[in-house]
């Protein structure tokens, strides 16, 4: 084995040990803070969102195929009747 190596798997199993004592003894400290880790996940969720593109392509697929025909082509897809001229 790499004598490089050794400490880091010293160090991997050290914090392994650790995290398993950490979760055992103290669960309730560390689960009694997971709904606020939920809360404060909300705005950073909403802040990513934003590179999405625009709001309106939350609507369903049908929808958004629909628009697209109906910019490439005004008159394709339309259901009213219009008067001739």
């Amino acid at each position: 084995m790499n004598r490089f190596l050794s400490p880091w798997l010293v160090l991997l199993g050290f914090l392994a040990i650790a995290a398993f004592f950490l979760l055992t003894e103290h669960r309730a400290h560390v689960f009694g803070v997971v709904p606020y880790l939920l809360l404060l996940a909300c705005p950073l969720m909403h802040f990513m969102h934003r590179g999405h593109g625009r709001h309106d392509s939350h609507r369903g697929a049908d929808q958004n195929e629909d628009r697209d025909r109906q910019a490439s082509h005004p008159d394709a897809g339309s259901t009213t009747a219009r008067p001739k001229s």
